[in-house]
This record gives C-alpha cells, structure tokens and sequence, in this order.
C-alpha cells in the first residue's frame, strides 16, 4: 500500500481550510519519508531544535518531568505539563505531539486532557495502554496494560471530542514493554486504529530493532507508525525508512545533554572555586540573545516605546 492509501485509510489526508498544527503534522508523517520528532521539555529546548532543523517536536513526560524536579510516574500533573506545552506552542511554528501517558485515568480525563492540547495549539497526542499512574518504560519490569476495551474506549472518547478533525491521536501500545511480545503489540495496535487512532506508537526497549522489524513485517501498512530508538540507537533514520516507519521520536536526548553539561559544569565551579574552566566551553550571552531575538524587541521598543499619531480630528490641533 502506498503512502497516500495509508493515510487516506489512517484519516491522516484530511483537508481543511487552514494549515493547523495537526495538519502539519500529518502532512509531514505522510511526506514519504520519516518525520523526525525532537524532544523537548520548554520553550527553550523547543526554540533551539527548531532553530537546528527539525520541523517537529514531542514534548517528552519524562523530559518535563525531570525539568520540574519529578518522577516520570505522573508526579507532574497533566495541567502543569500543559502549561509547558503551551509555552512551546507559543515560541515556535513546528508542530507539536504531546505525550499524554495514559490519558491520567479514565475516558474523561483523557479527553479533557486532548481537548485543552488540542485547544492550546498542540497538534495531536499520543496516549499508552498502560495502568495510571504509570511508570517509565524504561525503568523496572511493572508495566501492566489496561483493559484493550478500555483503552478503544479511550480512544473514541478523545476523537470524537476534537474540534479539529486533522488533529493526530497516536495510540501507544506497552505490550513489548510488558513483555507480551510482537503478537500482542499487533493484535492491540489493529483494535486501536479500528478504534480511531490515526497511527500507533510501538515502544521497544531492546538494545536491538529487532521487535520493531518483526512488527512492521506483519503490519502491512495498517496505519502509520511512530517509533521512539531510545535503546536501539544504532539504528539509522535510512533503514528505518526501509522498515516503513513514518515517525521517529527524538524522546529524551536533549534533556540528557542539558543534564550532562549541567552537572558537569556544577561540578567544575564548586572544585575550582570560579567559573574561569567553564566559560569557554558554555554558550554565550550574546548566543541566547539571539536565539530570543532580543534585537527585534529592541527595535520594536524604538517604534512603540512612544508614538504620537498624526492628528484627523478637527477637535485637536496640537499633539499632546
């Protein structure tokens, strides 16, 4: 099946009046080759991989979490990760997927939660099969699935609540997570296209993309599919390609580069007793005035810090 079959089946071809976050999205899930999702966990992690290429952006759980200090097991409530989400929309063009665990509960909260994403400017969500509160993937082995009733469940209440019809919702199935193998994967991912998803997400924490190739071998192009290399990061986007995957998730590695350098230049200042060791290996000021664009603000302040108009009223004859 070619791409335009796809996502013509998938719902993913839509039209509508103007491009929305969502239909940008889709428009670049079904570009033919993989659409490339960087994480990101504020506005300026947004800013910065939007400014370096890439066109799309997953606002990561575990990447907003760990920036407000919690844990990836819905420490962070879906409002607080939304207000972030909202700061991103607000300072970049790229359409936005939002991760949404588990949809943080039942059929409503999933839909109140895709509702105000959708409502912010985000382009879509990807909700898990998981129980709430869940648990990172990629941390211990409790990672029991809902009920697949209760997530198609979860699905039809968020589609049929979007205002936008090209707004994406991605189904992400935890069964290879779970330890429930391929076939399992397969069978719950078909229930959730047949219960509106617009792709499915299939998540694999194997040091090899083996789980992945087995998976699409029998998938036949049922939907696209998102995939997130955390561990098989040897993996090149080309072969992934030829696998027919039409998404891949950058989920977290901006967020472990900023720790990286964090920690390590904590660790330089407190031994050294100065910052001399680190300045040259840090970004400059005049660096991030420039991703901010601090000189348009400069040059709107000379246009609007004070503006006198020109005087149409036969009632004033002189500017105040």
């Amino acid at each position: 099946m070619s791409f335009d079959e796809q996502f013509h089946r998938s719902g993913l071809n839509g039209h509508s009046a103007a491009r929305t976050p969502g239909r940008k999205l889709r428009d670049q899930l079904g570009a033919g080759e993989p659409c490339q999702l960087m994480g990101a966990h504020d506005g300026l992690s947004a800013r910065i991989a939007v400014a370096e290429g890439f066109d799309a952006l997953w606002a990561s759980g575990l990447c907003m979490s760990t920036a407000l200090g919690v844990r990836d097991s819905d420490e962070a409530s879906w409002t607080q990760l939304l207000t972030i989400v909202e700061t991103m929309v607000e300072v970049v063009n790229a359409p936005i997927l939002v991760d949404g665990d588990t949809g943080y509960g039942n059929f409503n909260t999933a839909r109140r939660f895709s509702t105000r994403a959708e409502r912010i400017g985000a382009a879509g969500i990807s909700l898990e099969d998981k129980i709430f509160p869940k648990m990172n993937s990629f941390f211990g082995d409790d990672h029991a699935l809902a009920p697949e009733s209760e997530f198609c469940g979860k699905i039809k209440a968020c589609k049929d609540a979007q205002s936008d019809p090209d707004f994406v919702l991605v189904a992400r199935t935890e069964a290879m997570i779970a330890g429930l193998g391929v076939e399992v994967a397969l069978e719950r991912a078909e229930a959730y296209v047949a219960a509106g998803a617009d792709a499915v997400f299939i998540h694999s924490r194997q040091p090899t993309a083996e789980q992945i190739e087995s998976f699409m071998s029998s998938w036949h192009d049922r939907a696209p599919v998102v995939i997130a290399p955390t561990t098989y990061h040897t993996v090149t986007v080309g072969d992934f390609k030829c696998m027919g995957i039409s998404g891949i998730i950058w989920a977290n590695q901006s967020m472990r580069a900023a720790f990286t350098a964090m920690r390590d230049t904590c660790r330089e200042v407190k031994a050294t007793g100065g910052v001399f060791a680190v300045e040259s290996s840090i970004a400059s000021l005049k660096e991030i005035f420039s991703l901010l664009h601090y000189h348009q603000l400069d040059t709107e302040t000379a246009k609007y810090a004070s503006f006198t108009p020109t005087p149409t009223s036969p009632f004033r004859t002189e500017p105040r």
